[in-house]
């Protein structure tokens, strides 16, 4: 081929891979800022432990570096019974990936296909959208009631091409919960065709007496899979862990199309041992509940409104004038060091989304967003 034939082959559009059309209307994800000015920096914006992780997981992260040439245990066998023995779980009902999300993916990719319809609340998490147009299918979108999932909106919406149902239970990036009646409520209303999707990853947060994370539901349903992370409590964001309980039915569809060797070794092996620390768990939400609270209380004597939350973060409202709306706010405490998250994205363009940090952290952006409304 001549030099002019490369040129015109190189300019020529028709000649390169073309990608499905429900993947190029996908919105990609855009994960939440980590860098600010100045030379101390909070970073609040992507929901992380600020208490870092259990060190025995450390420890078994550091017992375990001798063998990296091996491959991982495709069955992920010793986390697996790890998470079974806390929770009283059966192992072979238990899914592991890279972080929940590859869990939500999986299952997507598994249960839906052109054609078929996904439904989830109006502000739930981005990476439902994502996951239900890479597989081919059609996001279904639910409006919500004082920013909490409304069941009725959701079973309105429900034909016979609906095969799927994401819940975030609690939400993000609001913070609300659903009741558990309500939770069962919304499967009793599903065909037994349409899988629901229960994403708990921030559920040993709540303090709700009436609040389950639907483990039960999904032992006892064929068409239910709860998902948990290990990237919240845990404080394993960089390990990518998550996992899924469901069905043998629903995993064994999943499991057809899992990479074999989707969690790593180091991953597995510190996953187990973070999450037979419960010392590390309950400090954690110690922590979590006094900081919660306090960052509300100061927020609201500010004169902002803030979401009643049940996770560890935050939904803080601003005024909508020139100058004092969540735009300027997020480019104010940049310029001192905290970074929290718009979420413009989430069709809340006049508020902020803060996780809860050190105690520095905390008391560091209540001086800085002081200081911007005077």
């Amino acid at each position: 081929m001549t030099d002019a034939s490369n040129s015109a082959a190189t300019n020529d559009n028709s000649l390169t891979p073309v990608a499905r059309k429900s993947v190029m209307e996908i919105a990609a994800y855009v994960p939440g800022k980590s860098k600010a000015k100045g030379a101390t920096l909070h970073k609040l914006s992507s929901n992380e432990s600020p208490l870092g992780c259990s060190p025995k997981a450390k420890e078994a992260i550091a017992s375990s570096v001798d063998h990296l040439e091996l491959y991982p245990d495709p069955a992920s066998t010793v986390l697996r019974e790890a998470i079974g023995e806390v929770y009283g779980l059966n192992p072979d009902r238990i899914i592991c990936g890279a972080g929940s999300d590859e869990i939500l993916s999986l299952a997507a990719h598994t249960f839906l296909e052109k054609g078929d319809e996904a439904i989830y609340s109006q502000h739930g998490f981005l990476m439902y959208d994502i996951a239900i147009r890479a597989a081919g299918a059609t996001p279904i979108v639910a409006p919500e009631k004082n920013l909490t999932t409304d069941v009725d909106a959701i079973l309105g919406l429900v034909t016979e091409r609906t095969k799927m149902v994401f819940l975030a239970n609690p939400n993000n990036p609001t913070g609300t919960y659903l009741p558990f009646d309500e939770v069962r409520r919304l499967h009793a209303g599903l065909p037994s065709t349409v899988l629901l999707v229960l994403d708990a990853a921030y559920a040993e947060y709540v303090r709700k007496n009436d609040f389950e994370s639907g483990m039960e539901l999904a032992a006892t349903s064929s068409n239910v899979l709860m998902t948990r992370t290990f990237s919240k409590i845990h404080g394993l964001a960089s390990l990518r862990i998550g996992w899924g309980f469901g069905s043998a039915s629903v995993l064994d569809a999943m499991h057809r199309i899992r990479g074999p060797f989707n969690v790593t070794a180091l991953a597995q092996i510190a996953g187990a041992a973070a999450i037979k620390d419960r010392t590390f768990v309950e400090t954690a939400i110690d922590h979590n509940d006094r900081w919660l609270a306090w960052v509300t209380a100061e927020a609201e004597k500010l004169g902002l409104s803030v979401t009643p939350s049940v996770g560890n973060f935050l939904l803080i409202h601003f005024p909508d004038e020139d100058g004092k709306r969540a735009t300027d706010a997020d480019a104010y405490l940049l310029e001192r060091g905290c970074v929290l998250r718009l979420v413009g994205n989430y069709g809340l363009p006049n508020c902020l989304r803060m996780s809860i940090g050190s105690e520095e952290a905390n008391k560091a952006v209540i001086a800085a967003l002081t200081e911007f409304l005077k």
